[in-house]
């Protein structure tokens, strides 16, 4: 049976349909749950196929990624031979979305609220934050550059990454957490202006988007490295069922350059930042 899982910040869903003959069952709710069940019948097995064929479909366009290996049942046919086993596809981070002016406005006026407080208390830091991410992942995964309201913002807020102390620091885990719900074209730029910076200023662990070659895979890597539940920043469990999502694409990917899972580990220099130490550790488990 298959099972989809969604899980970004405090939200932790499943979804798993089944076919019985005419009938498309779905049982669903928060991870960790029996959850609730529903059951609709067809007029034949054919239209309950389409229907399984056209949810499942919609679950993945939403952002749901899969968990189990298992196939969607086959409609009636003929046997025939096996197919082979599908290629990994790495699911969207942000549900696709055609944003008005509106949503842009809001997201531009959250990227700027930010940057203006980012010299008071961590908290409000923390808590304005989230609203900027929420607020961009209601533009479906646009490009901030592409959007003159939000490039003057976002490119601010990440340079104020490695930037003076004096005029507010934006923590590299909420800077990752805003490129998390943008197109990966904004994390590369991110990611190159802050390698060009003094010595000293760049946080550790930034080191995975240098040694992973892939942007897309770089991006969610390195987000998972400075994600800190401890801080508020979402809960062990959601973060454990992320890097158990994307495990397998990072070890296809590192495999098929020629290097380990454990070798890649092996190679970001954590400094003396305890918690990125652990966060590696788990990463090679």
């Amino acid at each position: 049976m298959r099972r989809f899982e969604f899980v970004d910040g405090n939200s932790s869903k499943f979804w798993v349909p089944e076919l019985q003959g005419a009938t498309f069952i779905v049982t669903y709710g928060r991870i960790g749950t029996a959850g609730q069940r529903k059951e609709k019948v067809f007029p034949d097995e054919d239209a309950a196929q389409k229907e399984y064929n056209k949810k499942v479909a919609e679950k993945v366009r939403e952002g749901y990624a899969e968990v189990t290996s298992g196939e969607a049942p086959p409609a009636p046919a003929p046997k025939a031979a096996a197919a082979p086993p599908p290629a990994l596809v790495l699911p969207r981070r942000v549900p696709s979305a055609s944003p008005g002016p509106e949503a842009v406005t809001a997201a531009a006026s959250a990227l700027a609220l930010l940057q203006s407080k980012l010299k008071g208390p961590s908290w409000k830091v923390t808590r304005l934050s989230r609203k900027a991410r929420h607020a961009l992942r209601a533009l479906g995964g646009v490009d901030p550059a592409a959007h003159p309201a939000l490039a003057a913002p976002f490119a601010a807020l990440m340079a104020h990454v490695v930037g003076p102390k004096a005029e507010g620091r934006l923590p590299v885990r909420h800077a990752l957490g805003l490129l998390s719900q943008v197109d990966v074209a904004a994390f590369q730029r991110a990611a190159e202006m802050w390698k060009a910076a003094p010595a000293g200023s760049v946080p550790a662990g930034l080191a995975a988007a240098k040694t992973l070659n892939d942007p897309e895979l770089a991006l969610r890597v390195t987000a998972l490295l400075a994600e800190r539940p401890d801080l508020r920043d979402g809960s062990e469990d959601a973060w454990t069922k992320r890097w158990a999502a994307l495990k397998p694409h990072v070890e296809a990917h590192l495999s098929g350059v020629g290097q380990s899972l454990a070798a890649f580990v092996g190679g970001v220099d954590a400094g003396s930042d305890a918690h990125l130490s652990k966060r590696l550790s788990r990463l090679g488990a």
